[in-house]
């Protein structure tokens, strides 16, 4: 392969493709192609203003690259890559009111993540938080969150002009004391990734760097609160190497109220969460069945939001923020956890659930997320290992 030709012939159609256009994510059958073509592209970055348009996942060997560029690379060396439409994704929550405070939401409570902390506040454990951003100035999450990154906007800090991201921050992680709003793990750190615009919607390539950052960082864990309908090749790669890499994915199923789920929350390696109500039950909107892993509460959950307020939200991604918040507890006391570990206690110490009056009967996979019950298997498997040793 001619790899300074491979990207003269992309620069030619980028000068004339208008800008902020449709994207393809692009790969190659053998890695050595791969490594060529990365070589090229790292010399000639500097001096071609075009190719700052392209992005980079090295996790996946991937480029993120504007489609009549991708399409044209396609006619030439069709025998050695495989390219991706760059599908757009959406957050997984219905809004909600804004409330006057949030002190100890009801989900923090549901969950007997008070009765944990006498063991674990998750102290340490680092999140990353694949979202629309972090309300930096929330004074309950001033000592939760970290820099993190902007995907959008390389070199700014990840602000959220959204909502979702510091709502879903909060669940995990605030620690606003006796006057503001306790999430479920006060101690561990939130690493926001930003992903997706204003309107809470993202590409997949988004996705793949963001998960791709979270791996190069060192997080204990990823929580992803938001899905799509298609299959993708490029995400379901990433969220394998994540999960090889020993990073849990923990993953909203959606708000369809069917029995089924979203991407990525269906790929086996993540751990997929529907939502309940407050009388455990499932809740109407939530997806379900047999894959979803555990259910956490999601139906008006109040929690921090932007300018130093307070909104309640509905939908599998509160109920994701409420297990990953559990998982971070968990992990605060066995770092060692590997993602298959960590899904296998999440499902054996979750409290069942009941379907609403009406609801058609399916299996419904797990049970509700009980962060009490799975510091205490946590630790009986440990003891128990270390008997055995």
């Amino acid at each position: 392969m001619d790899y300074y030709r491979f990207w003269q012939l992309l620069l030619d159609e980028i000068s004339v493709a208008p800008k902020n256009g449709e994207r393809r994510i692009v790969t190659f059958h053998d890695p050595r192609h791969y490594a060529g073509v990365l070589s090229e592209w790292r010399s000639l970055k500097s001096k071609r203003a075009g190719l700052k348009q392209v992005q980079v996942s090295t996790l996946i060997r991937a480029f993120v690259m504007p489609a009549a560029g991708a399409a044209r690379l396609l006619d030439r060396f069709a025998e050695s890559l495989n390219v991706e439409e760059d599908l757009r994704i959406q957050i997984h929550s219905i809004p909600g009111e804004r409330v006057g405070t949030a002190v100890l939401p009801w989900g923090v409570k549901a969950i007997h993540a008070p009765q944990a902390w006498t063991r674990s506040t998750g102290v340490q454990v680092r999140i990353g938080v694949i979202d629309t951003g972090a309300d930096y100035r929330h004074p309950d999450l001033k000592h939760s969150l970290t820099s993190g990154v902007n995907l959008l906007h390389r070199g700014m800090l990840p602000l959220d002009d959204n909502g979702h991201g510091t709502h879903i921050a909060g669940t995990l992680s605030a620690a606003g004391g006796s006057r503001g709003m306790m999430g479920v793990a006060p101690r561990a750190l939130i690493y926001p990734v930003k992903a997706f615009d204003h309107s809470g919607s993202a590409y997949v390539s988004d996705i793949v760097l963001g998960i791709d950052w979270c791996v190069q960082n060192k997080m204990d864990l990823i929580n992803m609160s938001f899905g799509m309908k298609t299959r993708s090749k490029a995400l379901h790669d990433v969220v394998q190497k994540a999960y090889r890499s020993g990073i849990a994915i923990i993953a909203s199923s959606g708000n369809d109220g069917k029995r089924g789920g979203d991407y990525p929350a269906r790929y086996p390696e993540t751990i997929a969460v529907g939502a309940t109500d407050k009388r455990q039950r499932v809740a109407s909107f939530s997806n379900r069945g047999p894959y979803i892993d555990v259910y956490g509460p999601g139906e008006n959950v109040p929690s921090c939001w932007l300018r130093e307020g307070y909104k309640e939200m509905s939908g599998t991604s509160m109920a994701t923020s409420h297990v990953t918040g559990a998982a971070a507890l968990l992990l605060a006391l066995r770092p060692g956890l590997t993602p298959k570990e960590l899904k296998l206690l999440l499902r054996r110490s979750s409290v069942p659930v009941r379907l609403r009056k009406g609801q058609r009967r399916v299996s419904l996979g797990g049970g509700s997320a009980d962060a009490q019950r799975l510091l205490r298997a946590g630790t009986r498997t440990r003891r128990a290992t270390a008997a055995t040793v």
